[in-house]
């Protein structure tokens, strides 16, 4: 950010060992601003994971020819610039912000190479810090002629209040890669892929 202008917000918690544990590796860092709102302007600091073993298995799978993200998980701290005025709770802003929140992992999923992005239905959960998160499910496609890659994509996005608000998420592939690869070694099924990313963002704090 420019000099003069405010910190960002200290990076969300997430559970780092266990990240490292089970091969997910930091690919991005950011404090940025995020979007304007019509009193406040949003600031964001991101960190974003991939499954390194994945892509490092798929990569040997098929002698080098394959090597991309093929999931990832990410978690994002808010706060406003300037603070919300008082009177005005973090609950009277939320339907804006979970509204700017989903339409930017959209972009951010065709951003990163996948299509025909569609937002699916809603629910809740608790997070571990006790809030109710709302969580939307998405799917898109990966189709890469050149690799001969043609699979589903399915994604998880979380939006909560927990001193300010707290945006997590992530994508996976929801077709076996072992299928479309031809080995029963590369894996994970994507019941699994989509269990561990809601435990992980669950775990942000």
């Amino acid at each position: 950010m420019p000099d003069g202008s405010p910190s960002p917000p200290p990076p969300p918690g997430v559970p780092e060992e266990r990240l490292a544990a089970d091969g997910w590796t930091l690919q991005e860092h950011r404090a940025e601003a995020l979007v304007e709102l019509p009193a406040a302007e949003v600031l964001g600091h991101t960190l974003v994971y991939e499954d390194g073993r994945l892509r490092a298995a798929v990569r040997e799978a098929t002698g080098g020819r394959i090597d991309r993200m093929w999931r990832y998980f990410f978690a994002t701290r808010l706060t406003f610039r300037p603070p919300l005025p008082p009177g005005v709770g973090p609950a009277m802003v939320f339907p804006a912000v979970a509204r700017a929140a989903e339409s930017a992992f959209a972009d951010e999923l065709e951003g990163r190479g996948f299509r025909d992005v569609s937002r699916g239905r809603r629910e809740r959960v608790r997070v571990d810090t006790g809030e109710r998160a709302r969580l939307r499910r998405y799917t898109a496609t990966l189709d890469d002629g050149d690799a001969g890659i043609q699979l589903d994509v399915a994604g998880w996005l979380g939006v909560w209040t927990h001193d300010g608000f707290r945006v997590a998420g992530g994508a996976y592939p929801a077709t076996p890669l072992g299928a479309l690869l031809h080995s029963d070694e590369v894996g994970p099924d994507p019941n699994e892929c989509r269990d561990e990313l809601l435990d992980l963002i669950r775990a942000v704090s």
